[in-house]
């Protein structure tokens, strides 16, 4: 990821969170020029699986402190992110046979789906006083995969819960959780 200038760690939550979102937005359309909508074929599972390996790698790149591909966590965050958007979309939308958006539309449902999360970050935020500013970036990852663990779960199910919140209230968690991580990393940089 692009380390942002020293003002970075500066900014309000709100400022650090549009500036991250503005780099996974931008790579998310990259992607769509280059691949199309081929994600839309995807089933929930398929990208809940995705994520996990992102999130898993980062894991073990905290856990070892090694690695072997030339890729850094902070690009696997973004992919946690990008692929939670997508996921969101698949849930509200459905799955495709075929790709069936055109960018601006998928643009535009990503702009949707992260303005929705990045409310519920607000509020969020709001009530638990930027607890997570505290928090450890393994911390965070870690409750990305138990959120990952409870969605697998949920969709084991059919998608039904007794009393907890739904798979998509999960996804924006993970994109949150991501979100924080970056602003750590590149607070810390």
């Amino acid at each position: 990821m692009n380390n942002f200038d020293q003002n970075f760690k500066n900014l309000s939550t709100t400022d650090q969170y549009d500036k991250i979102t503005s780099v996974c937005r931008d790579l998310y359309e990259k992607k769509l020029t280059d691949y199309g909508c081929a994600w839309r074929i995807l089933r929930l599972p398929s990208l809940t699986d995705q994520i996990f390996i992102k999130a898993q790698r980062i894991r073990s790149l905290q856990v070892n402190g090694t690695s072997k591909i030339d890729e850094a966590i902070d690009a696997e965050f973004i992919g946690i992110i990008n692929y939670a958007i997508m996921a969101l979309i698949q849930y509200h939308k459905g799955i495709a046979n075929q790709p069936d958006l055109k960018i601006n539309e998928a643009l535009a449902l990503y702009d949707n789906y992260l303005s929705e999360t990045k409310t519920l970050m607000m509020n969020k935020n709001h009530d638990y006083g930027e607890a997570w500013r505290d928090m450890r970036v393994s911390s965070l990852t870690d409750l990305i995969l138990q959120k990952l663990l409870r969605v697998k779960q949920i969709e084991d199910n059919s998608g039904k819960t007794i009393v907890s919140e739904g798979i998509d209230a999960n996804y924006q968690d993970m994109i949150n959780y991501a979100i924080f991580a970056l602003i750590h990393l590149n607070s810390n940089s």
